[in-house]
């Protein structure tokens, strides 16, 4: 039974690591230094969960006290469930720096279960020993048991568990099965059929009410493959209406529909995308990197009936919210596609196609346009896709100076480097440096976009406003030069939108 018990608890450590991440990111993104901070965090309980483990299981190598560690670690499990979302929204309120908000939310949340789980190995190896002839080969066998667990509850989360229960519901799955572990160190016999049942049907009541509590909220907490995904209504701040949000990250949102008027475009970076209808020539094809809710996408479709839009959306999940609560529908000149942008951007090298516009919309959950998408390579292929005269579009987060600014300014080193012109537009306040705001990049494939197509964008009333907000060339030149080009081999865009964080102004 020992052998059952350490599969179970290394499967649970994976299990809690791995959903840990999904936790996290809402509040403080899922960049690099989040995983670094919650695998860091993790690895030094157990480390010391070892460590204490030994020690107890030599002064006291009773069954019954390996139970409870056991069952303290399937507590404090279950209590994370529970006590994540105040504690998530205490630490990014009161800690800027990622780096610390990440240490501290994992050491509250999941270094207790981890230490626990850590003794689990070395007290079992402990009590197995029967012969010190054979120490070794028990040692061995339980910890690849151990082991065995841990590649086990990876799979098992990672590939099926997170696109079936939401976070809380695989927590209080792991506390059932912790629970189930303690049972079988301390009496076997104990272990049945009914036990499982019922922390199965408490498990299940649970998610059956609190998923009819978000939807009478219209608050939808969704566990797609990819990422973890909030979708409720906000009132907009100035004019008070309405609007239903999507967003994976903290403190701001990806997408937005009014409730009261559907079609029309309810954030400033999308209506400036409208830029890519007065550069498109008639039938032509817009590709856009990025989906969210493809609030572009329709709109542009219903201006331009005659063009062919591309949208690359990496998560399926993401796609069916914005089929369910954004209208997103199947329209003759819609091709959707699911893949990674830059996987999407090589197929379409090798197969030779072309674009008249390249629209890059892809963030991860920390604000990041991922360094892959955005490197020099990457640049290089989509502007290899554009047709002569074509043009690419940049989405991104930054303010324009500073330590917040570095996002901006390498993203305009890289386009600068690849197309040999770069234009930025400061969408709320071309004014404020130290402001974090959508910073739009475009650059042409054979120089500055077609002047007649800018004139006629400058006359378009929702348009008029945001092209006004372009910065000087000097300023953009100042900017690019800041900092080298991403590249595949140098692309720390996570690390520069970190300081996002630690300036504060990502709230």
């Amino acid at each position: 039974m020992l052998g059952a018990v350490v599969f179970l608890c290394g499967a649970a450590v994976m299990a809690i690591e791995i959903v840990g991440a999904r936790i996290l990111a809402p509040h403080l993104g899922s960049s690099i230094v989040v995983w670094t901070g919650l695998i860091g965090v993790v690895m030094a309980a157990l480390a010391l969960g070892y460590a204490l483990g030994g020690g107890l299981a030599d002064r006291r190598p009773e069954p019954r006290l390996l139970a409870r560690l056991i069952l303290l670690a399937a507590l404090c499990t279950a209590l994370t469930a529970a006590a994540k979302e105040p504690l998530l929204r205490a630490v990014a309120a009161s800690l800027p720096d990622p780096r610390a908000a990440v240490l501290a939310a994992g050491l509250a949340l999941f270094a207790p279960a981890a230490l626990l789980l850590g003794m689990v190995a070395p007290f079992s190896v402990r009590l197995a020993l029967g012969d010190a002839a054979r120490a070794g080969s028990t040692a061995g066998r339980l910890y690849a048991l151990s082991t065995a667990g841990s590649i086990a509850g990876t799979f098992l989360t990672g590939f099926w568990l997170v696109a079936l229960m939401g976070s809380a519901g695989i927590l209080l799955l792991t506390a059932a099965l912790l629970c189930l572990a303690a049972v079988l160190a301390a009496r076997p016999a104990l272990a049945g059929a009914l036990l499982i049942a019922g922390l199965a049907a408490l498990v299940g009541l649970w998610l059956h009410l609190r998923a009819q509590a978000l939807a009478e909220a219209a608050y939808f907490d969704v566990d797609t493959r990819y990422s973890r995904v909030l979708v409720y209504d906000a009132m907009e701040r100035d004019t008070g209406r309405i609007m239903r949000v999507m967003t994976t990250g903290p403190g701001r949102f990806q997408s937005a529909r009014w409730q009261d008027a559907p079609d029309e475009l309810a954030l400033p970076y999308t209506r400036f995308l409208r830029l890519a209808l007065h550069l498109a020539p008639p039938n032509g094809r817009l590709l856009v990197l990025g989906g969210g809710a493809f609030s572009f996408p329709r709109r542009a479709l219903l201006e331009r009936p005659d063009l062919t839009v591309t949208a690359v959306e990496l998560d399926p999940g993401v796609t069916a919210l914005a089929r369910r609560h954004f209208g997103l529908a199947d329209a003759p000149g819609l091709r959707l596609r699911h893949e990674d942008a830059r996987i999407f951007l090589a197929r379409g090298a090798a197969a030779g196609e072309r674009w008249d516009v390249v629209v890059l919309d892809v963030f991860d959950a920390g604000y990041a346009v991922p360094f892959h998408v955005s490197s020099l390579e990457a640049l290089r292929l989509a502007r290899g896709l554009l047709a002569p005269g074509g043009a690419l579009l940049v989405n991104s987060i930054s303010a324009l100076d500073g330590p917040a600014g570095l996002p901006a300014a390498a993203l305009a080193a890289t386009v600068r480097r690849v197309f040999g012109n770069c234009a930025l537009h400061a969408l709320s306040d071309p004014a404020a440096p130290y402001l974090v705001q959508n910073v739009m990049l475009t650059a042409g494939r054979d120089g500055p976009p077609d002047e007649a197509a800018m004139d006629a964008a400058r006359a378009d009333p929702e348009l008029a406003p945001l092209l006004a907000r372009e910065l000087p060339r000097a300023e953009v030149e100042r900017i690019a030069a800041r900092l080298p080009p991403l590249s595949d081999e140098h692309g720390p865009a996570e690390w520069y939108a970190m300081r996002l964080w630690q300036d504060g102004a990502a709230r």
